[in-house]
C-alpha cells in the first residue's frame, strides 16, 4: 500500500516538490546526474548503444590523482627553470654575431633556423640578459629561479622536461596544451576529461574533475564529443557558495531538508515501481541523492577552520601576495585527500594571461612568482608529510616560453620552440632534468617534447592507456596520444 504524501510538515519554509526537484536539477543536482549517468555508462553522445570505460585502470597506477597549476600567458623559461648563461654573455648583440652562427652540431638546430622571425612574426634576434639569479638546489643540483625559493626547497622532487614545444604562436596555445589541439581545429577533450572518462570515483559524496580559477582563451567544453559529463566542475574556494545553486535559494533547516530529502526518495521509490527497468530513471534519482551529499561535502572541504595557523602559514595564507592562490592549493590539498581525482587550476587567467611578459618581464614574472611559489612550495611539502605525494602528481605547465631576443626595451615574446614544465610525485622520478633547449634558449634540441607527451606520462602513470579509450568514429591522431617519457618515470 502506498503512503499518503501529507498535506503538511511540521515545520516552516517548507519548499513545495516542485521547487524541490528545480533545484535538485540545478547546479549539484545536474552535476550529480551527470557522474551518475557516467558511471552507469550513459554518457555516451553519439547514439550507439557503446559503452564507455569500466571505470578501472588498464594496468597497474602509480598515481590515484593530478594537480594540475596551469600559469597563463607564457613563462619565461629562460627566467624560471631553464637558466641561459649565454643569455647574458651575449646580450645587446644579433644572434648572427654569436659564434652560435656557425654551430653545425646534428644534436642542436642549424642557425639558419634561429634567424627566423619568433612566432607571432617579428624579428627578435637581439639577445636579452637575464632578469633573475639562479642556483643549484638539493642532492642533484638543479638549477632554478631565484624567484622560485620555495618550489626549489624541492628540487629534489621535481622532474624538469627543458624540451617543450608547441606550434599556436598565440594565447589560444592554452587550449592545446589542455587539449593537445591547436584551437582552429576544433574541441576536443582535455587532459582532465580524458582522466575522468576512463577512471571511477574515490569518493562519490565529490565531483572527481574540478577546475579553479578563470579559463579565457581556451574551450570551457572540457568534455567535448565525450559529452558534458566530463567537463571541469568549476569550484570557488567558499565554504558559503563553492558551486552555483549548492543551497537552497530562502533559508531552510537541516530537519527541513532531511524531511523533504526523505518525502522526495519515497516519491523517487514509487515511481521506480512503475517503470522498474528504467536505468536512466534509476541514475536520476540516485543523482539527487548525490547532489544532497554534495551540498553537505562541499563546503566542508572548502571551511580551513580546522586547520593549524602553522599549516594556514605554510601556504602563505597570512601573506596578501600569496593568499588568494596559497587558499586555492590548501582547497587542493584538502580535495585530494578526500579523493577528488583531478583538480584542474588556472594561475592568471582572463585576457592573454597574468603571465604575459611583453614588456616589463622582470616586474611581471617577479610578482607572480611571489603569488605562487610559496604556496606551490607548501603543497608539495604538505603532501609528502601527509603520505599523499606518492600517488598524486603535481604538474606545473603554462602554454609557451618567452623569446632569448628582446621585445621593446624590457620584455619577451611568445615563444613555442622550446620551454619548460615540470612534474613532481606520484611515481615521477625526482631531482631529474629532462631534454635541452640550444645555448641561448632558441629550440628544444635534445629529446623533443610535443605537449601531447605530458599528457601520456601523466595517463601512463595513473594506469590509462589512451588508444582504449578511443571512442568509435573519433580516430585519434599518433600526435594526439603523445608519448610517454619514460625517462622522467620512477
Amino acid at each position: 500500500m502506498r503512503p499518503k504524501t501529507p498535506s503538511s510538515l511540521p515545520f516552516q519554509g517548507m519548499l513545495q516538490r516542485r521547487d524541490f526537484l528545480t533545484q535538485a536539477c540545478l547546479g549539484f543536482g545536474g552535476l550529480a546526474l551527470s557522474v551518475m549517468l557516467h558511471r552507469d555508462g550513459y554518457a555516451s553522445t553519439n547514439g550507439s548503444t557503446w559503452q564507455p570505460p569500466t571505470g578501472k585502470p588498464h594496468f597497474p597506477p602509480k598515481a590515484k590523482s593530478v594537480i594540475w597549476l596551469f600559469m597563463n600567458g607564457g613563462v619565461s623559461h629562460v627566467e624560471s627553470f631553464d637558466p641561459k648563461p649565454m643569455l647574458n654573455k651575449y646580450a645587446g648583440k644579433s644572434i648572427s654575431e654569436t659564434p652560435f652562427a656557425s654551430v653545425q652540431d646534428p644534436k642542436k638546430l642549424a642557425i639558419e633556423r634561429l634567424l627566423v622571425p619568433d612566432a607571432n612574426g617579428n624579428q627578435r634576434n637581439k639577445l636579452y640578459p637575464l632578469q633573475v639569479g639562479f642556483r643549484k638546489h638539493g642532492q642533484s643540483g638543479l638549477e632554478i629561479s631565484d624567484w622560485f625559493p620555495h618550489i626549489a626547497q624541492h628540487a629534489d622532487k621535481l622532474a624538469i622536461v627543458r624540451s617543450m614545444w608547441t606550434t599556436d604562436s598565440n594565447h589560444g596555445a592554452q587550449t592545446q596544451f589542455h587539449s593537445g589541439r591547436h584551437m582552429n581545429d576544433g574541441e576536443f577533450p582535455t587532459l582532465g576529461a580524458w582522466v575522468h572518462y576512463g577512471l571511477g570515483s574515490l569518493n562519490e559524496n565529490l565531483p572527481q574533475f574540478i577546475s579553479i580559477g578563470t579559463r579565457e582563451y581556451w574551450n570551457k567544453r572540457d568534455g567535448s564529443y565525450l559529452g558534458p559529463a566530463h567537463d571541469a566542475v568549476p569550484l570557488r574556494i567558499d565554504p558559503n557558495r563553492p558551486l552555483d545553486f549548492s543551497r537552497p535559494e530562502r533559508p531552510i533547516s537541516p530537519q527541513a531538508q532531511a524531511i523533504g530529502a526523505d518525502l522526495l526518495r519515497q516519491l523517487n521509490h514509487l515511481r521506480g515501481q512503475d517503470y522498474p527497468h528504467d536505468p536512466s530513471l534509476a541514475a536520476r534519482v540516485a543523482s539527487y541523492e548525490l547532489a544532497f551529499r554534495m551540498q553537505k561535502s562541499l563546503p566542508e572541504v572548502m571551511d580551513f577552520s580546522k586547520e593549524t595557523e602553522e599549516t594556514k602559514k605554510l601556504y602563505g595564507l597570512d601573506q596578501p601576495h600569496s593568499r588568494e592562490f596559497g587558499s586555492i592549493l590548501l582547497a587542493s590539498r584538502r580535495l585530494v585527500e578526500q579523493g577528488v581525482r583531478f583538480i584542474q587550476i588556472q594561475h592568471g587567467g582572463g585576457g592573454a594571461g597574468a603571465w604575459d611578459a611583453h614588456g616589463g618581464l622582470k616586474a611581471n614574472h617577479s610578482r607572480n612568482a611571489l603569488a605562487v611559489d610559496q604556496p606551490i612550495g607548501a603543497l608539495l611539502g604538505d603532501l609528502e608529510r601527509r603520505g599523499l605525494l606518492k600517488e598524486t602528481i603535481v604538474v606545473f605547465a603554462t602554454e609557451f616560453g618567452r623569446t632569448p631576443g628582446s621585445q621593446g626595451s624590457d620584455g619577451r615574446d611568445h615563444h613555442i620552440f622550446g620551454f619548460s614544465v615540470w612534474l613532481a610525485g606520484g611515481g615521477i622520478k625526482g631531482g631529474v632534468a629532462h631534454g635541452a633547449t640550444d645555448e641561448i634558449g632558441f629550440h628544444a634540441a635534445e629529446h623533443r617534447h610535443y605537449v601531447t607527451d605530458i599528457h601520456a606520462t601523466i595517463l601512463k602513470l595513473l594506469g590509462l592507456d589512451s588508444r582504449k579509450l578511443e571512442v568509435p568514429g573519433r580516430k585519434r591522431l599518433d600526435i594526439d596520444h603523445g608519448k610517454a617519457i619514460d625517462e622522467i618515470i620512477a
